[in-house]
């Protein structure tokens, strides 16, 4: 079930069965020559409607726009600051956590997420609390990275090997390829490609990492690629959110 797509009387209905909810996470910034803008989020979205279906959860409206400070020399880019999202996060688990939701499992498409959504995470909890919400101490909070699932990552080392690098990479192209067919890019790509630098201000990013890939070749990615990660990232994922339901 699609929150969005349900009156408030299903999503009562939907309560007496679970309190569990998915939440698609991406971000809105430039993925490389070839790489959609929305990749982060597009794939979190394509994944976490597959878990929903596949385990008969509700899923809420995705968030788009993430922490991509790094990435904002690039046109096109949009990006909240941590403490900007730390709030959003928190404001969203505070409806639904009055509502009666208490298991929250984030999906998440963009390495940059993840630190900020641990620190929601603890900052939810305390603010929860603050209010004498009644259900405060049943709340909890994970995330299911998709391009961190065992069997992703070795999919991806097996077609791409180091050629798939850590952004911009082939695997997420590949699954945006799938999801999008009509929206696949081509552009020159450089055989040379910058990596192993580490991540400071958006200006020095840009500098570094000139046409914005980090070690990736993207041109190796293909549609047919894509949808064999997406059947793996949800069958793995699938199985995470389940038994994150069980535990106490």
């Amino acid at each position: 079930m699609l929150l969005h797509l349900s009156t408030w009387q299903e999503v009562e209905a939907y309560l007496q069965q679970s309190t569990g909810i998915i939440f698609p996470i991406g971000s809105t910034e430039q993925h490389g020559p070839t790489g959609l803008i929305g990749t982060d989020a597009i794939c979190a979205e394509a994944i976490a409607r597959g878990v929903g279906d596949a385990t008969r959860a509700m899923v809420a409206p995705t968030i788009n726009v993430g922490m991509a400070l790094h990435h904002t020399a690039f046109p096109g880019t949009i990006s909240l600051r941590p403490s900007t999202l730390i709030q959003v996060v928190r404001d969203y688990i505070t409806c639904l956590a009055k509502a009666g939701f208490s298991k929250f499992y984030f999906i998440n498409g963009h390495g940059g997420n993840i630190a900020t959504l641990k620190a929601a995470f603890s900052e939810t909890y305390a603010h929860l609390e603050d209010l004498h919400i009644a259900n405060a101490q049943q709340v909890q909070c994970q995330v299911g990275n998709w391009f961190m699932c065992n069997s992703v990552y070795k999919l991806a080392k097996e077609l791409y090997g180091d050629r798939e690098g850590s952004h911009a990479t082939p695997s997420e192209v590949a699954l945006t390829q799938y999801v999008y067919p009509e929206a696949i890019k081509q552009a020159p790509l450089s055989p040379e490609v910058a990596s192993g630098h580490k991540i400071y201000s958006a200006a020095d990013f840009r500098v570094r990492y000139p046409d914005g890939r980090m070690g990736s070749n993207p041109a190796l990615a293909t549609p047919e690629h894509g949808k064999q990660f997406y059947e793996l990232a949800v069958k793995e994922l699938s199985n995470g959110y389940l038994e994150f339901l069980n535990v106490e």
